[in-house]
């Protein structure tokens, strides 16, 4: 899998630990459909080189020295909203999860993951979709139901069309509008307004909240 162009997808890694960059690179670079473009040990300079090396996933520690991964994360997409973020750290805790979430990371990786696991996560991130790790992924679940059982969010799916529920899991594994909008034969607009309508239903109010609900009602899996 490549980009539209059949160039392969470019990744820029974001790790203050110089051991670990070398083994992230010549795992990336071993594959015909991901290439690393550049490196960097913390949030500055991933800021400085993402505007020259235009790359489609920044792979990003969160604990660095100075400006850490979460605050690079947030700071890069207000500059680049293009650019795709997947966050790969020792941290499994809600924490530093739900932070990287907030920050706009697509995608949620432990680095004890095994090396097949990274690189799919690389791939679903560079197409604009959503990887969370299972190791985490409970974390959405738990945080959704809490959110039910405290009347935040009504636990209420009858109140959707059937094209509703396939736009919702669609959104909740990541495509834009546009290609959903392809998926389903119908026009963005008409996408669009399926959103803004169940998330009227349901009471949600943005990405990470119909991923939530998407996953707690099983619509979608995190494998």
């Amino acid at each position: 899998m490549v980009t539209e162009r059949g160039l392969p997808f470019r990744v820029l890694l974001v790790e203050d630990h110089a051991v670990v960059r070398a083994g992230l690179r010549l795992l990336i670079e071993a594959e015909d459909d991901l290439t690393v473009v550049g490196e960097c040990a913390d949030g500055e300079s991933a800021l400085e080189q993402a505007s020259s090396l235009d790359p489609h996933v920044i792979m990003m520690d969160v604990s660095m020295p100075g400006m850490n991964g979460l605050e690079a994360a947030r700071k890069l997409l207000e500059r680049f909203p293009r650019i795709n973020i997947l966050i790969l750290t020792m941290h499994e805790n809600e924490e530093y999860f739900f932070q990287a979430l907030r920050a706009g990371a697509l995608g949620y990786v432990p680095k004890s993951a095994p090396d097949t696991e990274v690189l799919a996560a690389i791939r679903a991130v560079a197409q604009g979709k959503t990887y969370i790790h299972p190791s985490v992924a409970h974390l959405l679940v738990n945080q959704y139901l809490s959110s039910v059982e405290g009347g935040k969010i009504r636990d209420n799916p009858d109140g959707l069309t059937d094209r509703e529920r396939e736009v919702l899991r669609l959104v909740a594994m990541g495509y834009t509008n546009k290609e959903i909008a392809d998926k389903l034969s119908i026009s963005i607009h008409t996408v669009h307004n399926h959103r803004t309508n169940l998330m009227a239903k349901l009471n949600l109010h943005d990405r990470l909240d119909l991923l939530k609900y998407a996953l707690k009602k099983g619509l979608v899996r995190i494998d």
